[in-house]
């Protein structure tokens, strides 16, 4: 694999940051291959890198009950370095994330003068007044929290169906966030977001309109100790967060909000408003941990049509899925969890419904930084199509 001449720079950086900066941390496994401030505080980085190895092996299930013929695959899932800290003042922090795996950087197009898409994040966060904090940049929109949750983070090998087929992701704008106390230990969380809708590492400009996300998190018992998937923390007490996140996409071009693919007519771009909801909840006690999430798209118009009124093909992902999962996590850092997932699109794009049975196994060796994962997945389709049952099993390393 070949490592972009930008990906160098950032390593040679940070070489000449450790040489130049006081090292005031203990660098242990976990927290980073560079901690530094500078002698005088005026800025801090944080240098860390992580893989995921995946090994996949499918198959596909007849009506009859036999098994179809079997793929395999390995893959380098995730390979990523990321750069963060403050810069100036502790109120104003910084992220950087490079992603260099093949996964991480496909999507080239004449809309991001067809080069690879290295940056996944370069946001700066300000904290300019009490609990009020202003991003600016390219990041995650405050959209489903299966997909704000990093996906070296999860307890399963990877995110459900329901983020693939609806989450908003990555894009570039400006976000407002805010956390408020309502008495005794009960939160509330905030964000709003005004993007520009078409996703991450765009050059061409707005083809449509602006993306506008906002996301509303009720936690009543208190902060949890740990939001990561799985309840290292082991809670004491009952912990739960109830989120809800809305995302109007205004003169959308994509079959997926800002994602997915472009619409394209014979007079130019398709133009149509996405809607889209999420309802979800996470729940942690005593090494138990259960999370659910709801999402429903809508549009305007779903379906792009040239000119004289004929279809392109193209479409709009509209629909709802749906998923939960439970785990309970053993005191010698071994996980055992359940997953369901339901994908039910609009019968005006088609009448498939997905509906994916999992259940995985974790070993936690220095909690996420250090894992092995496996999962077994049954998914079953209706229409008369094959099922599949695919087993994966993942090594992850974050340094």
């Amino acid at each position: 694999m070949k490592i972009s001449t930008g990906a160098i720079s950032v390593l040679a950086f940070l070489i000449s940051l450790h040489v130049q900066g006081q090292d005031f941390t203990e660098n242990t496994f976990g927290k980073g291959l560079v901690n530094v401030v500078a002698k005088d505080s005026s800025y801090s980085a944080n240098f860390s890198f992580r893989m995921q190895s995946l090994f996949t092996s499918g198959w596909d299930i007849a009506e009859n009950g036999n098994f179809e013929t079997g793929e395999t695959n390995f893959l380098i899932r995730r390979s990523r370095l990321k750069l963060q800290g403050f810069a100036y003042t502790p109120k104003l922090k910084y992220k950087l994330e490079l992603g260099l795996s093949n996964r991480d950087i496909s999507g080239a197009s004449v809309y991001n003068n067809n080069t690879p898409r290295y940056i996944l994040d370069a946001v700066v966060k300000w904290n300019f007044h009490e609990n009020f904090e202003l991003w600016a940049g390219q990041t995650k929109l405050p959209g489903n929290r299966e997909r704000l949750i990093s996906s070296g983070s999860l307890e399963t090998v990877d995110r459900s169906l329901v983020n693939s087929r609806f989450n908003i992701d990555r894009d570039l704008g400006v976000q407002l966030h805010h956390e408020t106390h309502l008495g005794g230990s009960f939160l509330m969380r905030e964000a709003v977001s005004v993007a520009q809708g078409e996703g991450r590492n765009v050059t061409a400009g707005n083809l449509g309109g602006f993306q506008y996300t906002g996301r509303l998190e009720f936690l009543p018992f208190g902060d949890f100790a740990d939001y990561t998937g799985a309840d290292f923390a082991r809670e004491a007490k009952p912990k739960l967060a109830v989120g809800v996140a809305y995302d109007y996409n205004h003169n959308a071009v994509k079959t997926r909000s800002n994602m997915g693919s472009y619409m394209l007519t014979d007079y130019g771009f398709f133009e149509t408003d996405i809607s889209t909801l999420f309802l979800d909840a996470i729940f942690k006690y005593r090494g138990i941990s259960a999370m659910a999430e709801y999402a429903h798209r809508s549009a305007d118009d779903a379906f792009a049509t040239n000119a004289d009124g004929t279809l392109t093909g193209d479409m709009v992902n509209i629909g709802s899925g749906f998923n939960v999962q439970a785990g309970y996590l053993f005191k010698n850092d071994l996980q055992v969890l359940g997953r369901y997932t339901s994908i039910d699109l609009d019968d005006s794009v088609t009448q498939l419904v997905e509906d994916q049975y999992t259940l995985g196994l974790s070993k936690y060796i220095i909690k996420h930084k250090l894992k092995i994962q496996t999962d077994i997945n049954y998914t079953d389709l209706n229409l008369g199509l094959n099922d599949n049952l695919t087993y994966r099993l993942q090594f992850e390393l974050h340094f």
